[in-house]
């Protein structure tokens, strides 16, 4: 931090490999003043930063990219590593996404920050005489922004915070999640050897929520960028709502699949599939709740269950495996909990449930576990269980189904599956989240990404996180 490597006053704690309980690697354990320490750091460099050319900002995103693409295959092991993930997840989504993310806001650096206003002709009055004035809206950096960020991605994550908020001109002050904050340090240190300025970019790390707690109510920061549970984010809206602190939230989801009785299923059934395999469900845009038309939720539910029962578990190190561990111990047990929580409530589970056994037994393996005969009234329907599970819930007609994908706290991502593509975009217009998905779970890298109710506030992703990471200020003059 202040950009020097200070040893933590709290130590340091072993980070675990989810595959193996084995241990990656050491973080430290900052202290509450070591955080503030960080803070004001990011504050005294904020003068400056924030005015070097958007050119040189570009330059040092753009070379940072440069190291950690040059670096990609000791970068995916530690992901791999710290996460569980796969290999082709952790190269690709997770590296590589991460990589992309510093190109993007390289460019994104250079994006005209203002936009020029119609004039206006004023009548003589109380404040001046007749005339014509103009004005231009300008976007400014907020100032110093802490970055909280999610175990699921070490890599995309950070990187969709830290990139758009340097490309602006703000300042630092990066929390890692204490699962995998090794990957987070290996982006600082592409930074540090990209040239970025002493105390733009500050990384904390500690095991306990009160490094957490200090980066969010230190005075010195202006804005909180926070990746994570709903639970956690309206903590932190509590936190910054008293200072007026400005937040940008990506907070829970539990996705409906709207499958018409018209989709093509087979498209239907890769698209919810990934649930059962990518990040092994640990992803808050996964199509988690799905609704099935009765006239198709037979049909769908049993290729469900075929896809679920194809899928590999197993070490994700190892050529073939689809689904890797859950990030930690007690995670686990909190997804087995919902299933069994889900039998109790009168789900049928159709497949998985029980938990698999991979080479010696060691790791926080969660088999693929699909549910059925579910009611909207069940908690496992209602709740984001964060794992690799699905539940199913049949409804007869079109509004029955848009009532149900709505009776949810969430509104991140939902998807509609249906063969008449005008039908799947009327009904996209009266689902409550913050983006649909129509027969596919692609995402546009360019469109706004956010949720509507307790799944977050704010938008990010392409210029939209650009805008996320700044002020407007008006300028006025007379003409």
């Amino acid at each position: 931090m202040g950009g020097e490597w200070v040893e933590p006053d709290g130590g340091h704690y072993e980070v675990v490999d989810p595959a193996t309980e084995e241990v990656v690697g050491l973080a430290p354990e900052a202290s509450r003043a070591q955080v503030y320490e960080a803070a004001e750091a990011a504050r005294a460099a904020f003068a400056s930063w924030s005015r070097t050319k958007p050119q040189e900002r570009a330059a040092i995103l753009d070379r940072a990219a440069d190291v950690m693409a040059r670096d990609a295959g000791a970068n995916a092991l530690l992901a791999r590593a710290e996460t569980g993930a796969t290999t082709a997840t952790a190269r690709g989504m997770q590296v590589a996404v991460g990589v992309s993310r510093f190109r993007r806001y390289a460019r994104g650096a250079l994006e005209p920050v203002e936009q020029p206003l119609p004039p206006q002709i004023n009548e003589a009055g109380p404040l001046g005489g007749a005339g014509i004035v103009g004005a231009v809206a300008v976007r400014r950096p907020v100032g110093v922004v802490t970055c909280v960020t999610s175990y699921n991605n070490p890599w995309a994550n950070p990187a969709g915070k830290i990139a758009p908020a340097l490309a602006m001109g703000n300042t630092v002050v990066v929390k890692p999640a204490p699962q995998d904050p090794l990957s987070v340090y290996a982006m600082a240190r592409a930074l540090e050897e990209a040239g970025v300025p002493a105390g733009v970019v500050n990384v904390v790390t500690g095991s306990a929520p009160a490094v957490g707690e200090a980066a969010v109510d230190c005075p010195a920061v202006d804005m909180v960028s926070f990746t994570g549970s709903t639970a956690v984010g309206q903590a932190i809206g509590e936190v910054c709502g008293r200072d007026l602190k400005r937040q940008l939230m990506e907070l829970g989801g539990k996705g409906a699949a709207l499958v018409l009785d018209d989709a093509d299923l087979e498209s239907a059934v890769r698209g919810i599939g990934t649930t059962f395999s990518f990040y092994s469900g640990q992803i808050c845009t996964a199509p988690t709740r799905v609704l099935a038309q009765r006239a198709i939720h037979d049909r769908l539910v049993a290729a469900l269950a075929g896809y679920a029962g194809r899928l590999r578990v197993g070490d994700p190190a190892a050529a073939g495996t689809v689904v890797g561990p859950v990030i930690s111990a007690a995670h686990r047990e909190r997804v087995e909990s919902y299933v069994e929580l889900g039998r109790k409530e009168g789900a049928r589970v159709v497949v998985g449930g029980e938990r698999p056994v991979v080479g010696d037994g060691r790791g926080f393996y969660v088999a693929p576990t699909l549910l059925a005969d579910c009611t909207p009234g069940m908690r496992v329907v209602r709740e984001e269980i964060f794992g690799p599970v699905v539940v199913v819930v049949p409804f007869d007609d079109e509004e029955e189904g848009i009532a149900l994908a709505n009776d949810t706290d969430y509104g991140l991502i939902d998807y509609v599956w249906s063969g008449d593509v005008a039908r799947a975009f009327r009904i996209a217009a009266r689902l409550r989240a913050g983006g649909v998905g129509v027969n596919t779970i692609a995402r546009n890298m360019e469109a706004p990404f956010g949720g509507f109710k307790k799944s977050g506030i704010g938008r990010d992703v392409g210029s939209y996180a650009l805008h996320a990471y700044s002020e407007l200020q008006a300028v006025v003059w007379p003409g």
